[in-house]
């Protein structure tokens, strides 16, 4: 028994067979028998019953990175801003008690050899200067990421050698990995480090102390955490430092991910637009203001106009 398409098919070849074939298939029954040809051949086979397709699985795209920002980009007002700030002042900071909205925009646990320099790229483009919480044994293998850092106008910190949690280290240990990671920049950029940042935070006040006597460094840690280590995506990186960040703020991010480096020009963009202006972490020490002058500066906003 012929199935339909086998038999449409034979029809057709006795029709066009004939000598007055082509004049007897008329122009409706061409397209008829022309779209029930495509959609069989078109049609897919249907799966057996009970049986369920393979799920398909795709690796994550490492390469792709944030296309540039076409056309102007805000820029971070210049500013003849101090960065001489009184060693009196503190030994810990996570955020300042500024005048101004002014913020520092930091990154830990470079240099990296593609994402520092791509990073440098967007600062330069909006004029913004940050600070640099860098460890020894990369400075050692990319000296010229540093010096580059430094001769564009930005500040290098102290992040330690090794990347060692100080808090379970012995006070020589501490010392070894502070001047460890202070001799590298001084090697590769001829500059000290004025501050200081532990690594994942964790130091103890008798340690810190005892930097920032014999090293002169305070310790800075952060108000605005967007926890980019974790790798969430650009766009959640971007908008938690959007949303966290105040006047005063300590910004910590990582040049080491380049997601971190894609969410930067939104970040950044975001808070110049928003009336933010960057300054370097002292620069910002050096803005302190002392309770007694902020209370009074709230004081004389708050009282009516006369």
């Amino acid at each position: 028994m012929q199935s339909p398409i086998e038999k449409l098919g034979s029809n057709i070849i006795t029709t066009l067979g004939n000598d007055d074939g082509l004049s007897a298939l008329s122009r409706r029954g061409f397209l008829a028998m022309t779209a029930t040809l495509a959609s069989c051949s078109a049609a897919a086979p249907l799966p057996p019953q009970g049986s369920a397709a393979a799920p398909v699985k795709t690796k994550p795209n490492t390469a792709y990175r944030t296309p540039p920002v076409q056309g102007p980009v805000p820029r971070n007002p210049d500013g003849n801003h101090s960065s001489n700030f009184s060693k009196d002042g503190g030994i810990t900071y996570s955020r300042v008690l500024v005048s101004g909205n002014y913020v520092a925009m930091t990154f830990d646990d470079g240099p990296h050899p593609q994402n520092t320099p791509r990073l440098l790229d967007m600062l330069r483009a909006r004029n913004i200067k940050a600070t640099f919480y860098v460890i020894g044994r990369s400075v050692d293998l990319y000296p010229n990421v540093v010096r580059r850092t430094v001769a564009e106008g930005h500040e290098i910190g102290n992040h330690t050698h090794t990347h060692r949690l100080l808090s379970k280290l012995g006070m020589d240990d501490v010392r070894q990995e502070i001047s460890r990671c202070r001799d590298a920049i001084v090697r590769a950029a001829g500059v000290q480090p004025r501050t200081m940042r532990p690594p994942y935070g964790g130091m103890l006040q008798t340690q810190r102390e005892m930097v920032f006597k014999e090293f002169g460094n305070p310790c800075i840690l952060w108000s605005v955490d967007p926890l980019d280590w974790k790798r969430p995506g650009p766009g959640v990186v971007s908008s938690r430092i959007l949303s966290g960040t105040t006047a005063g703020s300590i910004i910590l991010a990582h040049d080491l991910h380049s997601q971190t480096v894609d969410a930067m020009p939104a970040a950044m963009d975001g808070l110049l637009k928003r009336g933010f202006r960057f300054v370097t972490v002292s620069q910002l020490l050096a803005m302190k203001m002392d309770s007694a002058a902020a209370t009074a500066q709230t004081s004389d906003a708050a009282a009516p106009a006369h």
